[in-house]
């Protein structure tokens, strides 16, 4: 599915992610919105998609470590290279309303971001002999 389609912005942002009963190494966050997020793991992981997770995940926040705690659902597994990539979908969690804040956060990042980027005048550098 592409960024498009999407009812929400996915951000790319990156932490580290605990599941409960899935593996005994941190999985990498690779991505997140309001409703779920990408998950790799550095080894083969066995994920039973019948089941819900309890996701610890670490993020920078305004210079800050800051960890959410939600309960999610696994909606798609991949392996690649040794590597697991999960996709979990959230649920309604204790820390729902601390996903909300960071989200919001990462989102007038991203709105800083392209109001600088929106200041250079030609992407390509020039240059000047004498």
């Amino acid at each position: 599915m592409s960024r498009e389609q999407r009812r929400n912005a996915r951000f790319d942002d990156c932490g580290y992610v605990e599941v409960k009963g899935l593996s005994t190494l941190p999985g990498i966050l690779n991505d997140i919105s309001l409703k779920g997020c990408k998950v790799r793991f550095p080894i083969p992981v066995h994920v039973d998609m019948e089941n819900d997770y309890e996701l610890r995940i670490k993020v920078m926040n305004q210079d800050e470590m800051t960890s959410l705690f939600l309960i999610s659902h696994p909606q798609w597994v991949k392996t690649v290279d040794g590597q697991t990539e999960v996709g979990f979908t959230f649920l309604r969690s204790p820390g729902t309303l601390a996903l909300e804040d960071y989200i919001k956060h990462l989102d007038l990042d991203m709105q800083d971001d392209d109001s600088i980027f929106n200041l250079i005048i030609e992407p390509q550098p020039v240059f000047v002999s004498c």
